[in-house]
């Protein structure tokens, strides 16, 4: 359901609010161990990879900054990169992967999956708050670091028409921490920075949107099972 008109104030801490801005993973969806996945999953010797060895390709595949692994020269470009072009992107995680000891055949299975939104768990309350803040008269929008279309993600749960807009920095050309990219969400959804909240993982990239004015809400980017109503708890009164 799409809002038209000008959206209702929130008053939250003595600011009025207008907009809710959320990021995708660690934040509304997850990307989560699937046994299945590693089930003919080997390294170079042929052994499996042990349960924390899992875990590990699972969060190098999900990290939203830094660099997760040693690569080499001719990779560096393509990791600064990979959230601006799709071909980049795959380069450089079967790199990864394939650096942690993944064989390649196995790691582009893998990074299939990783790019799949089929295969992204939303965190238990993530529907609930996209449903209920244009209720409350607020405008939604996502912003993602991402390389690939997350929106069937959201088809899935039936949540994508509770989304004004979505920016995803591939088709946008622009990257969080990047204020250009805030701004344009903040422009698109017809408020004012100051009367946005942008709900995120990440201090280091969705903490940017603070240097433009946004207000800013970090949620710990644990297991769904684990975080029932972080997204709940990040915005607040926002819901009453």
């Amino acid at each position: 359901m799409f809002m038209s008109g000008s959206p209702s104030p929130h008053t939250v801490t003595g600011v009025t609010l207008r907009a809710v801005i959320f990021d995708f993973s660690g934040t509304l969806f997850r990307l989560e161990e699937n046994p299945s996945w590693y089930a003919d999953l080997t390294d170079a010797d042929g052994s499996p990879f042990d349960l924390s060895a899992q875990a590990e390709l699972m969060r190098r595949m999900t990290a939203p900054t830094g660099r997760i692994a040693e690569l080499g020269d001719e990779f560096i470009e393509a990791w600064e990169n990979r959230d601006l072009d799709p071909e980049l992107h795959r380069k450089v995680y079967v790199e990864v992967l394939r650096s942690s000891g993944v064989p390649v055949p196995q790691a582009e299975r893998l990074y299939e999956r990783m790019i799949d939104p089929h295969q992204w768990t939303p965190y238990p309350d993530a529907a609930e708050v996209l449903r209920r803040l244009p209720e409350q008269g607020l405008k939604v929008g996502v912003i993602s670091n991402i390389a690939f279309d997350i929106r069937p993600a959201f088809d899935r749960l039936e949540i994508s028409g509770h989304v004004d807009e979505f920016l995803l920095s591939y088709l946008e050309e622009v990257i969080k921490p990047d204020p250009k990219i805030f701004l344009r969400a903040c422009e698109r959804l017809g408020v004012a920075p100051e009367e946005a909240l942008m709900v995120g993982d990440s201090e280091e990239a969705d903490g940017g949107a603070a240097g433009v004015g946004c207000q800013v809400a970090i949620v710990d980017p644990a297991p769904t099972a684990e975080r029932p109503t972080g997204l709940i708890d990040a915005v607040g009164d926002l819901l009453r």
